[in-house]
């Protein structure tokens, strides 16, 4: 496995590239939005939105805005655009181009049509047979992975070789990487994590401590854990960094674009002023809605998504979702 496609180019695109870089035998396809950015990049070896101070090599690497060619002659893809644009993106495409090939989601979020994770929506909708498809996820910040500070990852795919290949693919000095064949459990948790660290933020800014946080954490991991043995019920410990760590490092950075944004809600901007502040996007607003839809089928009970999806979509007063949420935490 020494040449592959990222699909994305923001600063979690821009981050897996460089670490797929680390391989001096890998030769990297990269599909941006525009032309104009794609020249820059084989140009200057700079992503000039994000991450600005990673250099590339570009004699290994081509960047483009021809999604069809570019599939045309790669056999594996990573795709890292956000989960709201995901079937702009693939829409593209018809599915016999993407048949036989090997497709790596490193995407936090929902599907929005279909509210389906990413692996079930390509599973279902794109023909992509599930021996062919793995998940890219953390715990890991882009902005760590630009300074060369040690960080994990997690590959799960069904197809143990494949996975191995990945893990192998991404390994280098300041990247650890851990193996799992929880295609489901994994990709669900790094999309509701999005939507606890926006409650993380939200109840920051209003003044709860330290104590509230540890107890809004722990509660958030049980909520996890039910929502995914619910949809998806296999034996797993999700007190593992997949699962665990990823949570954390989302709810606690201060990298983390959806604390970011729950820090902001919780300060009294109005969804509407905190996301066009925001110069990334945070993947938890949309996945709060996607989740709570979903949920409406399996009803686990979760008062942490109810209470982000109050504030953000219900358009309730925040200070009285956090003392009702503080209620039914333990």
């Amino acid at each position: 496995m020494n040449k592959m496609l990222v699909v994305g180019s923001g600063s979690w695109g821009t981050a897996l590239v460089k670490i797929l870089l680390e391989d001096p035998n890998m030769q990297i396809d990269w599909w941006v939005r525009g032309a104009e950015m794609a020249q820059h990049i084989n140009t200057k070896g700079r992503n000039p939105k994000y991450l600005r101070s990673v250099k590339f090599d570009t004699e290994r690497l081509t960047a483009s805005n021809d999604i069809a060619a570019l599939v045309a002659r790669n056999q594996t893809i990573v795709l890292v655009t956000p989960s709201a644009f995901v079937t702009e993106v693939l829409d593209q495409l018809n599915n016999d181009q993407l048949t036989g090939k090997k497709i790596l989601s490193a995407i936090k979020g929902v599907e929005p049509i279909t509210l389906k994770i990413v692996g079930e929506y390509l599973i279902e909708n794109k023909g992509i047979n599930e021996q062919d498809f793995g998940v890219i996820t953390g715990p890991c910040h882009a902005e760590e992975v630009a300074q060369e500070k040690l960080s994990y990852l997690t590959v799960a795919s069904t197809n143990q070789n494949f996975c191995q290949q990945v893990c192998e693919a991404l390994d280098c000095d300041y990247i650890r990487v851990t193996p799992s064949a929880d295609i489901y459990g994994t990709e669900i948790s790094a999309v509701l994590k999005n939507v606890y660290a926006i409650a993380a933020g939200i109840c920051h800014s209003l003044g709860y401590g330290d104590n509230f946080q540890a107890v809004l954490v722990s509660n958030a991991i049980r909520e996890i854990s039910l929502f995914i043995a619910a949809v998806h019920p296999i034996n797993r410990n999700t007190d593992e960094s997949a699962y665990l760590g990823d949570l954390l490092v989302t709810a606690y950075s201060q990298y983390s674009r959806n604390r970011t944004l729950g820090a902001m809600l919780g300060k009294g901007y109005s969804v509407t002023s905190a996301l066009m502040e925001m110069e990334m996007i945070a993947e938890g607003y949309y996945a709060t809605e996607s989740i709570y839809k979903l949920n409406e089928s399996y009803r686990v009970e979760m008062p942490i998504l109810t209470f982000v999806y109050n504030v953000i979509y219900c358009n309730e007063n925040a200070r009285d979702e956090a003392v009702v949420l503080s209620s039914k935490l333990n």
